[in-house]
């Protein structure tokens, strides 16, 4: 018995370079999306305030997609979940590149879940990925340095995705400015196929046996402390982050070329960010990096918004992003720490919904920044600091799990 143990650890851990090569292809073509998407709808003529209702349609798609994935993950298996999480960004992306009518675009975008944060780590996690890790590394600074390094592989891989939006000035100037987001769409999508096509050799551990229709109290008294902390988050990033790319445009006048060259550094800063969280995880208690980490993110962005000059403006997100590679592997784990292992889907998916309907304050953004670009940076970063302060207060005392 103790050897079918070790020989199921040892396939889990051979298994997990295929999750990093998945994590690296999809981050490209994820961020590629991510931060092409207002700046697309905006060339195809969508107001403000039109933008920032499609995000929050994608947010409500991705409710549900997060919901019934999880769950499905607790029951069948996370690594299913997370192939067919992979198929819906891959379907959204061909439609986008095979299609000029704006609604089409529009119900490709909300089902490709492309929106949201363009932060180095939107690649690296889709519905079922904290689960699975939770699930196959038990030990919580084991967690945090698995965390760390797909976090790091994946904003590492953000920079080509940043690239791409580079390359769009490029292209726009041979076959026009809305056919070169186009065609790098179709490029996304095969990014995500070679993401879905290493999924298929991701192992899993043996989960318990789902006892309960839902999930045990014990999970559930714990969760309802994370949702409150992240919601405030939500709220936050979506106010400040989803519309980032048009933002930087208003405000700055800045072209694809310097948005992209700005997101790939804040990418590189990332990377750097998560791999340090990954080798110094044992020197550090989860959740003191977890609140300090959330709590500086919002003064920073708060600091962007007063920036007069793009280039500090550039500096001060890159220096945000690093300190978001460094707190996120952390917060990952503090997620998981009250939760019971055979609620790892339903209260990791129910966290991600928390978070995602808070980010419905997206809607709210582009109104925001017809009345003035500062305010939802503002806001956010507010909201960010706020939760800062509440993960140390409302989760003191919480211990890992086993």
């Amino acid at each position: 018995m103790a050897s079918k143990h070790a020989s199921d650890e040892k396939s889990i851990e051979k298994s997990f370079k295929f999750l990093v090569y998945s994590r690296a292809f999809r981050s490209i073509g994820i961020i590629y999306m991510t931060l092409a998407m207002p700046l697309y709808l905006a060339v195809l003529g969508v107001s403000l305030l039109d933008i920032g209702f499609v995000v929050a349609g994608m947010m409500a798609f991705m409710v549900v997609e997060t919901l019934l994935l999880g769950a499905m993950g607790d029951r069948y298996g996370f690594r299913h979940a997370l192939r067919i999480a992979e198929l819906f960004p891959l379907a959204g992306a061909l439609a986008i590149f095979l299609s000029t009518n704006i609604y089409v675009i529009i119900i490709a975008i909300i089902i490709a879940g492309i929106g949201g944060t363009a932060g180095g780590m939107r690649g690296g996690f889709s519905p079922g990925m904290t689960a699975l890790i939770a699930t196959n590394y038990p030990d919580e600074k084991a967690r945090v340095r698995r965390y760390g390094l797909l976090n790091a592989v994946g904003s590492a891989a953000s920079v080509f995705g940043a690239l791409l939006i580079t390359l769009h000035g490029y292209l726009s100037g041979y076959i026009g400015f809305a056919a070169a987001f186009r065609s790098l769409f179709l490029i996304a999508a095969f990014l995500m196929l070679l993401s879905f096509i290493s999924l298929l050799f991701v192992k899993e551990s043996e989960r318990p046996k789902k006892t309960t229709k839902v999930m045990k109290r014990s999970s559930l008294k714990y969760i309802s402390k994370i949702i409150v902390v992240n919601s405030f988050s939500g709220v936050g990033l979506g106010l400040a982050l989803p519309l980032l790319p048009l933002w930087l445009e208003l405000m700055y006048h800045a072209n694809t070329f310097q948005i992209g060259t700005l997101f790939g550094a804040s990418y590189i800063l990332t990377a750097i960010g998560s791999y340090a969280a990954s080798k110094l995880s044992y020197k550090y208690d989860a959740l003191n990096v977890a609140s300090i980490t959330r709590g500086l993110n919002g003064a920073l962005l708060i600091a962007m918004a007063l920036s007069p000059f793009f280039l500090l403006a550039g500096i001060i997100y890159s220096l945000r992003a690093l300190n978001a590679g460094f707190g996120s592997s952390n917060r990952n784990a503090v997620n998981v720490r009250g939760i019971d292992r055979e609620d790892f889907g339903t209260a990791s998916s129910v966290q991600g919904v928390a978070t995602r309907v808070s980010q419905f304050s997206s809607a709210a953004s582009g109104y925001l920044m017809d009345v003035s670009l500062p305010i939802p940076l503002e806001i956010g970063g507010a909201f960010q600091m706020v939760s800062g302060l509440l993960y140390k207060y409302i989760l003191k005392g919480s211990k890992p799990s086993k």
